[in-house]
């Protein structure tokens, strides 16, 4: 098998010979009596020895996509594992430390790193391919990267295909759905202009859209403002097509997330970067509110590898991969609670979220409302935590919440995925079934509606429940994107697993997909768009 990466020779990671699977499983064994096996034989008669042809096994550890944690039980339990292989790229590596970088060569964002590159991601990691294979695995994870998603921004909509094309419609007084005017679209369209380059990820903020490629160049369009608020003065520029943003052009980014005040970046290599909103130290440093230089975040994030960033209300939180395990660390306002630490406060740094030590749960998605957060883990569990106006939060009440707790309403269900908005939060089961609860305004939620349309669908939704309306498409959920900005109208997408999408809630501007003769849908509407 060879693999190449961009800017980087071809690499032979090991010589198997091409052959059917039937003429290595019917050949005929010798008729040996077995009285014993060894990982490594001593040459017994009767011995299958791994080490007799060990590209065998890295070629099934390689295909089979073994889970890191995988791979170090098998050094552990098993000296054949561990021992170096001396196959290319690198003699001295073991079997299972060859096969995590095979599959790391198959990530997206690792295929165009240099040799040089790879080797500090490496050492950053730790200094063992297995975490870096890890580290890359927790991203695709909570960020569907490489893959199609849609997300519902203030009044305008952004739909990602699996190979890279881009959709929207919606408002457009700003410019922001990239087709070099300023009308407001009710069908999709695609973005003629991004033709030959791949979006892997996609962002919105109010007025504002960001895409980025997947050689980790920044497109921006709509306010030129990398720091405005929802209701900014006068004399903004409008950006109407999609334009590379230079100040990140030696940055391989990998995520961004558009906050009140600020915008941030997550790199390919684990780090994360702010724009504005630096007055008085409030992210770590000092700038100006025009400044468009990207800032490291300093403090605890600094040699933490950072695998998801997600934004709220002058607030970001952070999920890192640790080699002891997932961690979030929050920064930024403290209003409510959002930042999980226990108190109001405000903090200047990063901080880390140690709640979820108590609750021994390991965090493998996280969402940033406005005023609430919310965490999805790996066993399953969902725990959420800040401003629980509406019943946002799920615990049957309206009251804060200052350090994350589980909601016990989803405890019968395994949720995979997790979106907050405003006073809303959408949780994606394993299952496909999605659950809701908070703000039922504009009928975002999906709940109380019939088939003509009435019933009280505007009602709060305090604890957990079934969003029956979706459970009518009989279509398999796997991601939700709400509104998530304060003075708009929310609106609801649903993606499902064969690529459509579904749409309700606030459709005044068009952020639906479809023309209506009212300014809200409380049944989700097919989208005319195939995401797949």
């Amino acid at each position: 098998m060879v693999a190449t990466g961009g800017g980087t020779p071809s690499i032979q990671y090991h010589d198997i010979a091409e052959q059917p699977v039937t003429s290595i499983v019917a050949s005929p064994s010798p008729a040996f009596q077995r009285q014993q096996r060894h990982c490594f034989g001593e040459s017994i008669p009767g011995e299958f020895p791994l080490a007799a042809n060990p590209s065998i096994f890295l070629h099934v550890l390689t295909c089979c996509n073994m889970d890191p944690r995988d791979l170090a039980k098998l050094e552990a339990t098993c000296s054949f594992f561990r021992h170096p292989a001396n196959f290319d790229p690198d003699f001295g590596l073991s079997i299972s430390e060859l096969a995590a970088l095979d599959m790391c060569q198959k990530r997206a964002i690792f295929k165009p790193m240099t040799t040089e590159e790879r080797n500090l991601l490496r050492q950053r990691c730790g200094g063992s391919w297995k975490l870096v294979l890890r580290f890359l695995l927790a991203g695709e994870v909570c960020s569907r990267r490489e893959k199609s998603h849609a997300v519902a921004g203030p009044g305008h909509s952004i739909a990602v295909t699996s190979k890279g094309a881009v959709y929207s419609f919606g408002s457009n007084n700003s410019g922001q759905l990239g087709h070099g005017t300023l009308e407001d679209l009710w069908r999709p369209q695609q973005i003629r202009s991004l033709q030959g380059i791949r979006i892997i990820q996609a962002a919105v903020g109010v007025g504002r859209t960001m895409l980025i490629s997947d050689v980790g160049r920044v497109y921006a369009f709509g306010k030129d403002s990398f720091g405005e608020t929802e209701l900014a003065g006068e004399g903004s520029k409008f950006v109407t097509t999609p334009q590379p943003v230079e100040s990140l052009k030696d940055i391989f980014v990998v995520q961004a997330a558009i906050a009140h005040f600020f915008t941030a970046f997550l790199s390919r290599e684990g780090r994360v970067y702010t724009i504005s909103w630096g007055n008085d130290t409030k992210l770590c440093h000092q700038t100006e509110p025009n400044d468009q230089k990207p800032y490291p975040l300093l403090g605890p994030l600094e040699n933490t590898h950072v695998v998801q960033i997600a934004a709220g209300y002058c607030y970001l939180l952070a999920l890192a991969c640790q080699p002891n395990g997932m961690s979030v660390y929050s920064v930024g306002c403290g209003l409510g609670g959002k930042l999980g630490h226990g108190s109001k406060t405000d903090e200047k740094y990063p901080r880390l979220i140690e709640q979820f030590q108590d609750l021994n749960l390991q965090p493998v998605v996280v969402a940033a409302g406005a005023w609430h957060a919310a965490v999805v883990g790996a066993d399953g569990r969902v725990c959420t935590w800040g401003w629980g106006r509406y019943g946002c939060l799920g615990h049957g009440d309206e009251e804060c919440e200052l350090v994350p707790k589980v909601v016990k309403g989803l405890s019968e269900v395994k949720a995979v995925h997790v979106a907050t908005g405003d006073y809303t939060t959408f949780v994606v089961c394993e299952s496909g079934d999605v659950y809701s609860f908070g703000c039922g305004e504009s009928s975002s939620l999906g709940h109380n509606i019939g088939p003509d349309e009435q019933g009280n669908r505007h009602t709060n939704v305090l604890s957990p429940e079934l969003v029956s309306s979706l459970k009518q498409v009989k279509e398999r959920v796997v991601q939700i994107s709400l509104t998530n900005a304060v003075y708009w109208n929310a609106h609801t997408i649903a993606l499902t697993e064969s690529g459509k999408l579904y749409a309700f809630g606030a459709g005044n501007k068009g952020q639906l997909g479809v023309e209506l003769d009212r300014n809200e849908r409380g049944n989700p509407e097919l989208v005319d768009i195939d995401l797949s």
